[in-house]
């Protein structure tokens, strides 16, 4: 869970965008691959940018959508740092990632947080895996129907997965990226055989790396499957 506060844009095309998913590169707007998440991305770019009128913004999707990485750059673009456990109002700017894994207090002080950020000029962005309403009737969460109701207040945005053409984009720019040729039989191993997240495949990409390099040996499937069969990752 990322808490943060802070007191404190048309689009480049698919390439642009990806030429910036290198390996240790700080998530920003910039390197976030949106796909079918356009026009989410452009939200939270102009509500970070204060051009929008709704002060809350909730994301929601399940693990691999970029959801995090989006919080981190609102985060990074309201000057915002990390706290935790959630602060009392009033705060310029919070956010949370993951609300769904709140506790009872902190649930509480969002609430306040939100009605403060409305009487004022506060700004809130939270993240969790279903949408407001649903985060209440589920059974594995236990979120509290007035802060769900908060939620569904603002701007709620869907975070979709990539589909494979772009995913696959990713994964050969991140391997020229590290200087490294990744064979059309690996890429369709990752994108058929292993977890299809792109934050897991993207850590797959930069695993053959350091192994091909440590071995001396070009990166290869029969690589790719020794690497699974050591680390047991899917």
């Amino acid at each position: 869970m990322a808490l943060v506060n802070s007191r404190a844009m048309s689009f480049p095309i698919l390439n642009q965008l990806i030429l910036d998913i290198r390996p240790d590169t700080p998530p920003g707007f910039g390197n976030y691959l949106p796909g079918p998440n356009a026009e989410a991305l452009a939200a939270v770019r102009e509500h970070a940018a204060g051009l929008t009128a709704e002060p809350v913004l909730y994301l929601w999707g399940e693990a691999g959508t970029g959801k995090s990485h989006l919080l981190q750059a609102w985060c990074h673009a309201t000057g915002a740092v990390e706290l935790s456990p959630l602060p009392e109002p009033p705060l310029a700017r919070v956010a949370v990632d993951g609300v769904e894994r709140l506790d009872a207090e902190d649930q509480i002080r969002l609430f306040s947080l939100i009605n403060a950020a409305r009487e004022g000029d506060g700004r809130v962005l939270v993240t969790g895996v279903l949408p407001p309403a649903q985060l209440v009737a589920s059974p594995d969460f236990a979120v509290r129907p007035d802060l769900a109701t908060r939620l569904a207040q603002g701007l709620v945005f869907r975070l979709h997965n990539l589909s494979d053409i772009d995913k696959r984009a990713a994964l050969s720019v991140r391997a020229d990226a590290r200087g490294m040729r990744l064979p059309d039989e690996v890429l369709r191993y990752l994108l058929t055989h292993c977890r299809r997240d792109l934050p897991h495949l993207l850590m797959l990409v930069d695993q053959l790396d350091t192994f091909s390099l440590s071995r001396k040996r070009p990166v290869s499937l029969s690589m790719l499957k020794e690497i699974q069969q050591q680390s047991l990752l899917p």
